[in-house]
């Protein structure tokens, strides 16, 4: 072949090679996945990827071997659980050449562009979708703004930064880093500043990062009964926990020991069990936040009685005396003696109740009313948080739940209620454990929950449209059961009455009749009606209340009508 013939040739392959070199952000590392798959990381996988490692390293900031590392986490980045053995697996090397890139690895971690956590004592990784969405628009990732905040975005980052160390995805060096960075980076605060003067406290890592657990956990979740089974998921190694556990208990550690925490009272008792920071240390902290107003804002999954609306709700007759019952037996002089009597009988002093029924027919409703008319707070358990993808957690957070509420009744003069809210999902009726993880983390949970309900000291209302499918030993722990009807027709009658004021006793009567509607079906057609009149700027007919009625779904699939015909 003439020397012309292979310049041309050599001109046509790099043109094909320029045509179809990688564009984004995304096709380069998908072209350094393609050629780094069983490469073993040779000389030549290198030479081959250049360009794409080039690009990726000047688009993210990252050196070679990261972005190597960074493309196969990338790749696998629908995986919750990416191992070191899994990249080496991938790469065809040895585990020992993945654990000598382990800064690199660290490094990714410290930029926030993976997160790693420990999963039955060994690191595991995953990609957060924040990261992942940057790289699909072909930018890179930076982290939120941590300089000039507020003190309430100072907080909201520290609750940020805690909640990811309670799901295990930072370690306790980057958690302390990070938060060390905020306090740095925020020093024109008051709560900054503070923090910087005590200088033993912020060059000794545990007591810094135990203050600030409690600053978290007093701001953000209004928490000023902290225990030890509070902070011992803050450490990563049991003798380190049980250090600062026996620390704090002899009143060796350096917070107490300065009178920046003190212990809790318990019936004008020292407990050594359990801790808060002390008020005068409160003063200087919290300097900016009007601590009543943030409490009133923030309580996290907290509803303040005084902040629930009053609403007009409508029972059926056995409902209504059932209710009104328990009611009057909540009021606050009432509860503390029915309390005290069962206590001195040797009874179980919990109240735990089970509302029961048809979707919308008013239980969640009837709990809040219940604790607006007894001035009770409600703590709210969001059943969604109780359940973990990683094994083993779901047990710590349901324990929480209740350790939480046993520190909320303690600082509450009114016992507040504890609300389970759709509880289907952890009170239902037990599985066959076999080898099934999660049979057996479903069982553990409902386990805690019933020695939990036996040694209840305070008020706890389930809610549950499944009654068929509630587990018996749930069921005999439950003292007050109200099931919730469909409204009968006086019942359904009022309740048009009452959202449709325009509505005649008459035609109240006629829909009341006709249609067999929970109260939240009522109340989905109402808002229907509303939306119509507001856009075309007239009052919706009876013929197009019947419309709207005939409309709803949850009618429709009862695949029956009542008392009207078209």
């Amino acid at each position: 072949m003439s020397a012309s013939k292979n310049t041309q040739k050599k001109k046509n392959a790099g043109r094909q090679a320029t045509t179809h070199s990688p564009k984004t952000l995304l096709a380069h590392i998908e072209h350094i996945i393609e050629l780094a798959e069983k490469s073993e990381l040779t000389e030549a996988f290198y030479k081959k990827a250049k360009t794409s490692i080039n690009f990726v390293a000047k688009s993210m900031g990252l050196n070679t071997n990261q972005v190597v590392i960074f493309s196969v986490f990338m790749e696998k980045s629908d995986d919750h659980r990416i191992y070191l053995h899994e990249l080496s697996k991938f790469l065809g090397c040895r585990n020992i050449k993945a654990i000598s890139m382990m800064n690199e690895v660290d490094e990714l971690e410290k930029r926030r562009l993976i997160r790693c956590r420990m999963d039955d004592g060994k690191r595991c990784y995953r990609v957060p979708h924040e990261v992942v969405n940057a790289v699909k628009q072909g930018v890179a990732y930076e982290p939120e703004n941590s300089k000039n905040l507020n003190t309430e975005q100072l907080f909201q980052r520290i609750e940020q930064l805690f909640d990811e160390k309670e799901n295990k995805e930072i370690s306790n060096e980057v958690l302390v880093t990070e938060l060390k960075s905020l306090i740095e980076d925020n020093s024109a605060l008051a709560f900054c500043r503070q923090i910087k003067e005590w200088d033993s406290i912020c060059s000794d890592s545990d007591s810094f990062l135990l203050l600030l657990f409690f600053c978290h956990r007093f701001v953000n979740l209004d928490d000023d009964c902290i225990t030890p089974d509070d902070f011992e998921d803050l450490y990563e190694s049991k003798w380190e926990f049980r250090s600062i556990k026996s620390g704090m208990q002899d009143g060796s550690n350096e917070l107490l020991e300065q009178h920046i925490l003190e212990y809790n009272n318990d019936n004008g008792l020292v407990d050594n069990e359990r801790y808060r920071i002390a008020a005068n240390v409160k003063e200087k902290l919290f300097l900016e936040l009007d601590i009543r107003i943030k409490q009133s804002k923030s309580k996290k999954g907290v509803i303040q009685h005084n902040n629930i609306a009053a609403k007009e709700l409508f029972y059926n007759k056995r409902e209504q005396e059932q209710i009104a019952q328990l009611s009057a037996l909540l009021q606050g002089d009432n509860f503390a003696n029915v309390q005290k009597r069962l206590e001195d009988n040797g009874m179980r002093k919990g109240f735990a109740c089970l509302f029961h029924g048809a979707p919308g027919t008013g239980k969640t409703e009837t709990a809040y009313q219940i604790a607006r008319s007894t001035s009770r707070d409600i703590m709210m358990v969001d059943i969604s948080e109780t359940k973990s993808m990683w094994f083993g957690e779901s047990e710590k957070k349901i324990k929480a739940v209740f350790e939480r509420y046993r520190a909320f009744v303690k600082t509450h003069n009114t016992t507040p209620i504890l609300l389970f809210n759709e509880a289907d999902a952890v009170i239902g009726k037990r599985k066959e454990a076999g080898n099934s993880s999660i049979h057996q983390t479903e069982n553990t949970i409902q386990n805690i929950i019933l020695q939990e309900m036996e040694n209840l000291d305070g008020i706890m209302i389930a809610t549950t449209n499944l009654t068929q499918n509630l587990d018996k030993a749930f069921e005999r722990r439950f003292l007050y059961k109200i099931e919730f009807e469909k409204p009968g027709v006086e019942a359904k009658k009022m309740i048009w009455l009452t959202m449709i004021p325009a509505l005649s006793a008459q035609e109240a009567e006629e829909l009341a009749t006709a249609y067999d509607f929970s109260g939240g079906q009522i109340e989905n057609i109402v808002r229907k009606r509303t939306i119509d009149g507001i856009l075309n700027g007239t009052e919706p007919t009876m013929e197009a209340m019947h419309n709207y009625c005939r409309a709803e779904s949850l009618y429709r699939r009862e695949g029956r009508r009542i008392g009207y015909k078209r």
